[in-house]
């Protein structure tokens, strides 16, 4: 088998996720746009300077050096996406699960006949590839609503 061994992959992707991290840093930190770019510019520098380094003890000592004053320079309050966890706007749209439809009102479902015809025949297809896959499971092993 050729190519990087695991810890090189490893090593690798600890590096470019310190990057990706610092830049995000810089961003919570530099609100004007030219600012940052500064920032950023003179911290790639600072990851390009160390780049070319053989020695495992002292690549080892840098990131963890990396890691270190980035966990003590974040920002007390880092900028997040909108929808991403943490965000002003995650989860804001709940979608409902697909049981919800199992207690529409009689009535309601006979809006949609088509709807509801194709999604029993569904549930029945799922309920005989799941028996098929699994097994039919007996009346102890269901569980209790």
């Amino acid at each position: 088998m050729s190519g990087p061994s695991a810890a090189m992959i490893a090593h690798t992707r600890r590096v470019c996720s310190l990057y990706k991290k610092s830049l995000r840093s810089l961003e919570s930190w530099y609100d004007r746009r030219h600012i940052f770019r500064y920032q950023a510019v003179l911290m790639r520098a600072r990851f390009d300077q160390n780049k070319n380094e053989r020695d495992p003890t002292r690549v080892a000592q840098l990131l963890a050096d990396g890691e270190r004053e980035l966990f003590e320079t974040q920002h007390f309050q880092p900028k997040k996406f909108p929808m991403s966890p943490g965000g002003v706007a995650f989860e804001r749209e709940v979608i409902p699960p697909d049981w919800v439809l199992d207690y529409w009102h009689p009535l309601e479902k006979a809006q949609f006949p088509e709807y509801f015809a194709r999604r029993e025949k569904r549930k029945e297809e799922y309920v005989a590839w799941w028996e098929k896959q699994y097994g039919k499971t007996s009346a102890t092993d269901a569980p209790h609503h």
